[in-house]
């Protein structure tokens, strides 16, 4: 058979071009796939930066808020509605770095 140049039929030939496809398919497939991952790692490093500016902005505030609590407000009053977002995200805050997936080293 080898000095021989047997003709490829019709389906044999059409099963090579797609064999040849699917393999430049997928090629590109993974590709596409490690663009996608590379997003994905960079969207997350950036959420992380912003989380953690987010929380030290956070504790400042609340930092500063304690101090300008005056002595002079009765116990008990009712808090203003700015003492109370600030408890909302110090919550918040807590709950996301409590919960929040740790980065992998």
């Amino acid at each position: 058979m080898f000095g021989k140049n047997p003709r490829m039929n019709p389906l044999e030939s059409r099963k090579q071009l797609l064999l040849a496809e699917s393999e430049l398919n997928r090629a590109h497939l993974m590709q596409e796939w490690r663009t996608m991952a590379d997003g994905v790692r960079s969207l997350a490093n950036r959420a992380g930066s912003i989380r953690s500016i987010a929380l030290a902005a956070v504790s400042l505030i609340s930092g500063l808020m304690t101090l300008r609590r005056t002595s002079s407000a009765p116990v008990g009053g009712k808090r203003s509605w700015w003492q109370t977002l600030l408890k909302g995200a110090q919550l918040a805050g807590w709950l996301w770095s409590e919960f929040s997936p740790r980065p992998k080293s």
